[in-house]
């Protein structure tokens, strides 16, 4: 469970197409992820299941709103 009693599993992306679609509507952009995971100055929140890039939900919603406040 996490922190707000959510199952980890419905908290879970698992690959970069799950994370486009959460992140960007479109898992045509499956390629933003990878950079945006390893070559962005600002990098998107993230962790490995082998080579599965995956993250949180609730870590990107927290992490989007606090680059809306960076300006």
């Amino acid at each position: 469970m996490t922190s707000d009693n959510t199952p980890l599993a419905d908290d879970l992306l698992r690959g970069a197409d799950a994370i486009a679609e959460f992140v960007f509507g479109s898992a045509k952009h499956r390629r933003k992820i990878y950079y945006y995971a390893s070559d962005a100055k600002i990098r998107m929140p993230h962790f490995r299941i082998g080579n599965v890039v995956c993250a949180r939900k609730s870590t990107l919603l927290a992490w989007i709103k606090q680059q809306e406040g960076i300006q």
